[in-house]
């Protein structure tokens, strides 16, 4: 482990009391939600596929789900479409437990996204179809309505910050957590084609990572961020600057993570991948409760790592996340992670 900078230990100091509302269990997750279509059965192409399965999609509402299968309590600040499609992903949510007060319905020629997904480990495509995306319509009034102290901590997704009005929306569900004391955990989740431009991304999600206690990217994202530069020395920074932990995902390398003090690697779990959809939003839902459950910052890595080595060996996204008892069990057969 590596020090860091009295800022940073400042910063974690800080941390510690937002921990005290993160072991609340209750997170409120801002973001798009949708519905996946899977060519059945798995490992057929898309282009050849006779029937699909439907399920739950959409990062944040796979992250909610992730965290209810995990025990913990998900809220979903989103927009749905007024038709079928709406209310399947309403159903859908519920179905896992994810409190949908904060969803909005809305009309016109709005749609819910739809991702069209092969199971397959290699070449596996990924149509996504987010034309007047239903999720981008949430606004600052819907913010306005939410009582955020009645959770522990708010967790983004970038996505949401793409256009308007969804991107005023998170910068005011940001500003309002934090003076009610909730801590703000960022998932950068940079999809290039919702957004004008790179360098309005590198701007935008460098803003709002700034404003966030924890932020979590993948180095492709991070680079974004510093607008091309040095994405693992941005992630430095930040912990040392404004947030309490910045976490550089690497894929198959693992991550590092920078908070508490101090710098460390953690590595992956091997293990035979059905497809590569999904593992960052369990990323998510292991971390968060494992800090909600008072895990040490490295087993809370070690939660997240597992629950995403899980759902890669699965069909779908929400549906492969798994429970309490299969993450302990998995960890139990892992001791150790490469």
């Amino acid at each position: 482990m590596k020090p860091l900078n009295s800022a940073a230990r400042d910063n974690a100091r800080e941390f510690d009391v937002h921990l005290k509302r993160i072991r609340r269990n209750r997170f409120l997750v801002l973001g798009r939600a949708g519905i996946d279509l899977y060519a059945d059965p798995p490992g057929t192409r898309m282009e050849e596929a006779r029937k699909f399965t439907s399920a739950l999609g959409g990062s944040a509402a796979n992250m909610a789900a992730g965290i209810t299968r995990l025990g913990g309590f998900a809220s979903l600040v989103t927009a749905v479409s007024d038709d079928a499609v709406g209310r399947f992903t309403l159903n859908e949510l519920r179905r896992y437990g994810v409190a949908t007060d904060h969803v909005k319905t809305v009309g016109g020629e709005a749609r819910n996204s739809l991702a069209v997904v092969e199971t397959r480990a290699e070449n596996c495509q990924s149509v996504i179809y987010r034309n007047d995306a239903a999720d981008f319509l949430i606004n600052t009034e819907q913010m306005e309505h939410i009582g955020y102290g009645e959770f522990g901590a708010l967790i983004v997704t970038g996505t949401a910050l793409a256009v308007e009005p969804s991107r005023s929306a998170v910068f005011m569900a940001i500003l309002m957590a934090s003076e009610a004391g909730l801590p703000v955990i960022i998932d950068v989740d940079y999809r290039p084609y919702s957004w004008i431009s790179g360098a309005d991304a590198a701007a935008t999600c460098k803003r709002a990572a700034s404003l966030s206690d924890v932020v979590v990217g993948n180095d492709a994202e991070f680079a974004v961020m510093a607008n091309g530069g040095d994405g693992l020395a941005l992630a430095r920074e930040l912990a040392s600057t404004s947030a309490a932990i910045a976490i550089y995902k690497m894929g198959e390398k693992g991550a590092v993570t920078f908070g508490g003090g101090q710098s460390f690697e953690t590595g992956i779990f091997r293990v035979k991948a059905l497809k590569p959809t999904g593992a960052g939003d369990a990323f998510m839902a292991g971390l968060v409760t494992g800090l909600a459950g008072g895990h040490a910052l490295s087993d809370c890595l070690r939660r997240g790592s597992a629950s995403a080595a899980i759902v890669v060996t699965r069909v779908g996204c929400a549906p492969a996340m798994p429970t309490s008892v299969e993450l302990d069990d998995f960890l139990a057969r892992h001791p150790e992670s490469i």
